[in-house]
């Protein structure tokens, strides 16, 4: 009888080498194609991978060579050459509900917008000269007209996005001093970005006033006492505080600036921006004008230019025209800007709003279409899925939600689409969507996979509807 370590060895032997497997059918013509290197490491690493479970002991002899005869080193190749060039940014069919989607990109934009991002990108555009006198100017110098016509500020700057916006405005006015912020807006977003810890990056210093639910304007202004270089309000976009509660307005903290001297910002976070002609949406609850902000003195707004704004992904900061110039000044707002092709993007998205457009944008369309209005596009898509032999589709009532940290608790009435299929579960159905050409994305909710047209772009219904056509035929 063969010891244990005679059998390990035998299996050691079966292993190939990786130039012998690279030789193998269905190996071979990989090896010979433009991704030569690439199928070479798989073949490697799916080697090794074997090689381990043989040296456990978990892989012995015979179901090797079972693996080796069975083409099961060509088909483990394969299928991870697949994943790999599916990787990285791919379109796909949002049917979640969630508008505003941080995994699947947020705000989609506008497709004068796109078109826009893709003409500055595939060539030169005006970027840090002037057409008319030659001379050199600011890169952003145009988005900052437009920020100022649409929200009444002074001046106006954008960098990658709000952190970053957060962050250049507490280094520019706080460094090596104390921010102040009330203990109840000290907030965590996506990615545990945390007030207290951005701080710290920025070289600044906490100082915390007031309570959880309560902060006076007097907890402001004993901490100006104590020579503070910053007081910040920040919206709880991603949560809320009730009941027993007060906090300081923004024309408080600015008047407790100008009397002490002391450089007051507040950040909107997700940043509603609303323009004449434009339906209000209502449907988010009191969330923040950034007009409002802006009238309420503050020195510096911030706020995102890819949540509810609907542009591509930014941050951006308005306000008194001194406080732009000392960020636009530090040095740190370089490594922070804008390239062309985002810059190109929020112009053409803030030239809708000014030309009373805004509601075209896909993110508020999203958000103020009505569950009456969603209702064909939902039957639509369960009759096409419930022909299919072993699906089930049926039309409920269901929710949306804003996302991205944008109005908490926000819930939008929407006709959801369950299904089920009698052999599969809603997680394998999730799976074989994600892995389509195009991936669809949607939600599993009480044993069903629930599909959501709230979040459907132009064409994206047929797409869906392909995708279980494809399904209901492999």
């Amino acid at each position: 009888m063969a010891t244990a370590d005679q059998g390990r060895s035998e299996a050691f032997r079966l292993l190939p080498g990786v130039d012998e497997a690279s030789r193998l059918d269905g190996i071979a013509a990989l090896v010979d194609g433009p991704e030569r290197e690439l199928v070479l490491g798989l073949v490697r690493d799916v080697l090794e991978e074997w090689r381990g479970e043989v040296a456990s002991g978990e892989l012995e002899a015979e179901p090797l060579a079972q693996r080796l005869e069975g083409g099961a080193l060509a088909g483990e190749v394969a299928a991870r050459l697949a994943h790999e060039r599916g990787r990285g940014l791919r379109t796909v069919v949002n049917a979640t509900g969630v508008v505003l989607h941080t995994g699947l990109g947020r705000a989609p934009v506008h497709p004068e917008v796109a078109a826009a991002m893709e003409r500055a990108a595939a060539g030169y555009c005006v970027l840090e000269v002037d057409r008319f006198t030659g001379e050199r100017n600011e890169r952003d110098a145009h988005l900052g007209s437009l920020l100022e016509r649409l929200t009444g500020a002074e001046a106006g700057i954008a960098v990658n996005n709000n952190a970053g916006a957060v962050l250049l405005c507490l280094q520019t006015f706080a460094s090596g001093r104390a921010a102040v912020v009330s203990r109840g807006e000290l907030v965590e977003i996506g990615g545990s970005f945390r007030v207290p810890e951005i701080m710290a990056r920025a070289g600044v210093s906490l100082r915390e006033v007031g309570t959880t639910n309560r902060t006076r304007a007097a907890d402001y202004e004993r901490a100006t006492e104590e020579g503070a270089g910053l007081l910040m309000k920040v919206h709880t976009s991603n949560y809320r505080v009730v009941g027993f509660t007060h906090e300081v307005d923004p024309a408080e903290l600015a008047e407790i600036g100008r009397r002490t001297r002391t450089t007051t910002a507040f950040d909107l976070g997700s940043g509603l921006l609303e323009a004449p002609g434009a339906e209000p949406l209502d449907m988010l609850g009191p969330e923040p004008l950034v007009r409002d902000a802006v009238a309420s003195g503050v020195d510096v707004v911030t706020f995102s230019g890819d949540k509810l704004l609907g542009g591509p992904q930014a941050g951006l900061l308005v306000g008194r025209a001194e406080a732009i110039d000392a960020l636009r000044r530090n040095p740190i707002y370089r490594a922070l800007r804008c390239d062309k092709v985002t810059l190109a993007g929020l112009e053409a998205t803030l030239d809708l709003y000014l030309a009373g457009r805004a509601d075209e944008l896909p993110a508020r369309r999203m958000l103020r279409a009505t569950a009456t209005t969603l209702e064909p596009a939902a039957a639509r898509i369960a009759a096409a899925i419930g022909s299919h032999a072993g699906f089930e589709a049926e039309v409920a009532p269901g929710c949306s939600q804003p996302g991205s940290g944008s109005a908490p608790g926000v819930f939008l009435d929407t006709p959801i689409v369950r299904v089920r299929h009698g052999e599969r579960s809603p997680d394998e159905l999730a799976a074989a969507l994600r892995a389509g050409d195009p991936p669809v994305f949607a939600r599993i909710h009480e044993e069903r996979l629930h599909l959501d047209p709230r979040t459907l772009l132009e064409g994206d219904e047929e797409r869906l509807t392909a995708a279980f056509d494809r399904l209901a035929s492999g």
